[in-house]
C-alpha cells in the first residue's frame, strides 16, 4: 500500500472513530449543551496549497493553533498540498461525511459538480477590492445555497490564495508568444483554456508535484499565488503579475461537511464560525502583505531580470485580447445548460467590482504590515 493511500486509510479510519465516539457521548451532549458550553472536537483540515510560511498555510496555521483557545481540548489536523486528499476527492469525502473541513479552490471541484465553474475565469475579478467582494455577487450566493442544499456542504465564507496571481519560470513569461510550445502547470480546467488560447500547453497538477516538476522538466512554468512562488524561487526565478486576476481567478472558499456540522451543538458552531470568520481576516491581511513584502524585495521594472514583474496595463490588455472569451465559451461548454447564464452574470458582476474598486480603494490595501512582520517570511 503506497504512504498516500496508507493516510487517506488511516484518516478514513479516524473519521469513524470520531463519529462512532460523538454517538456514544449523545446521551451526555444534551448536559453540555444546556450549559451553554462548545464540545471538543478534533477534525480533519485540507487543503491544496502549501504548508507555512505560505501566507493561506500559515493562516491554516492560526486557526490550528486558536481552536483549543477557543474550545479547549480541540485539535485541527492539518493537511496541505494534496497530502491526504485532492480537492475533488476532499470534496466527494465532504459529501459523505468522511471529511469534516476543507479550503479549497472553487473551480477545481468541477470534476464533482460542474456548476462549481460558474465562479472561475481571468480577467474579470481584476482589483483587491474586486477580489474582496466576490462574496457579494449574485453568482456566488446562489452557488453556496447549491452546495448547501444539493452537496451537504457549508460555505463560511471566500479566503482567497493571495491578490498576486501569476506565472513563473525559468524564463519570463509576459507576452502571448513566450507561452507558445511550454507545458505550464495550470490551476484547474478554465486555466487550461486561457493556457492554450496562449498556444501553451497546459498540465494539471497539485502545487505538492510542482517542485519536482518543475525540477525534472516535466513542466517549464506554472500559474500560482506569489507565496506559491516563493516556495519554488529558486528553480523559477521568474514572476509576472498583471493585476489580481489577470492571469487566473483564484477563488478559494472555506467550507465543512454538513454531516458533521450539524451533528454538533450550537454553542460549537457559534465557536466555530467565529474563529473561522476571525481566520479568514486574518488570511487576507497575510496575502496582502506577503504579496506586498515579497514586490518590496524582489520586484523588478527589467523584465529581462529575475524577480516580480508587474505588467503594465498595454501588456495586459495584449494577454487579455489573446485569450478573448476562451475561458467563457469552456466553461460553457463543460457546464449545464441553465448554468450559462451565471456564467455571463458572473462575469458582468465580476468587471462591475473591479470598476467600483480600483487599486489603492481596498481597507486590505491599508493594511499595517509591521505587525505581520515576525510571522511572515520572505526567503
Amino acid at each position: 500500500m503506497d504512504r498516500k493511500l496508507s493516510r487517506r486509510v488511516v484518516a478514513g479510519a479516524l473519521g469513524t472513530l470520531v463519529a462512532a465516539a460523538f454517538t456514544a457521548g449523545l446521551g451526555t451532549s444534551s448536559a453540555v449543551w444546556a450549559q451553554g458550553k462548545p464540545q471538543k472536537v478534533v477534525l480533519r483540515f485540507v487543503a491544496d496549497f502549501p504548508p507555512p510560511p505560505h501566507p493561506a498555510g500559515l493562516a491554516m496555521r492560526y486557526f490550528a493553533d486558536r481552536l483549543p483557545q477557543v474550545i479547549p481540548g480541540s485539535e485541527a489536523r492539518l493537511y496541505y498540498a494534496g497530502a491526504l486528499y485532492t480537492i475533488p476527492e476532499a470534496f466527494e469525502a465532504m459529501r459523505q461525511g468522511n471529511l469534516e473541513m476543507t479550503w479549497m479552490q472553487i473551480g477545481k471541484a468541477a470534476p464533482v459538480d460542474p456548476w462549481m465553474m460558474a465562479l472561475v475565469g481571468p480577467g474579470i475579478l481584476t482589483t483587491v477590492g474586486a477580489v474582496d467582494s466576490l462574496e457579494k455577487t449574485r453568482t456566488y450566493q446562489m452557488l453556496i445555497d447549491r452546495l448547501e442544499k444539493r452537496q451537504l456542504i457549508k460555505v463560511f465564507g471566500a479566503g482567497h490564495m493571495s491578490f498576486g496571481m501569476g506565472v513563473g519560470g525559468k524564463r519570463r513569461y509576459a507576452r502571448p508568444e513566450d507561452f507558445t510550445g511550454k507545458k505550464v502547470r495550470s490551476m484547474g480546467p478554465v486555466e487550461n483554456a486561457s493556457l492554450e488560447s496562449w498556444k501553451a500547453n497546459p498540465v494539471v497538477m497539485g502545487f505538492g508535484e510542482v517542485p519536482n516538476a518543475l525540477e525534472s522538466g516535466v513542466i517549464d512554468g506554472l500559474m500560482t499565488s506569489l507565496g506559491g512562488w516563493n516556495s519554488v524561487r529558486e528553480t523559477a526565478p521568474y514572476f509576472t503579475m498583471g493585476g489580481a486576476g489577470a492571469f487566473v481567478g483564484d477563488y478559494y472558499m472555506v467550507s465543512a461537511s454538513r454531516r458533521w456540522w450539524d451533528r454538533l451543538s450550537p454553542d460549537t458552531r457559534t465557536a466555530l464560525e467565529g474563529l473561522i470568520k476571525e481566520t479568514i481576516q486574518v488570511e487576507k491581511e497575510y496575502n496582502w502583505c506577503f504579496d506586498k513584502m515579497a514586490y518590496d524585495k524582489y520586484g523588478t521594472k527589467d523584465p529581462s531580470k529575475p524577480g516580480i514583474y508587474w505588467l503594465t496595463p498595454k501588456e495586459v490588455s495584449t494577454m487579455v485580447s489573446a485569450m478573448g472569451n476562451a475561458t467563457i465559451n469552456y466553461v460553457k461548454s463543460k457546464t449545464p445548460k441553465e448554468a450559462a447564464q451565471w456564467v455571463d452574470t458572473f462575469v458582468k458582476e465580476g468587471r462591475a467590482l473591479s470598476q467600483e474598486h480600483p487599486a489603492g480603494s481596498s481597507w486590505i490595501e491599508k493594511v499595517d504590515c509591521s505587525k505581520h512582520a515576525a510571522r511572515i517570511v520572505i526567503k
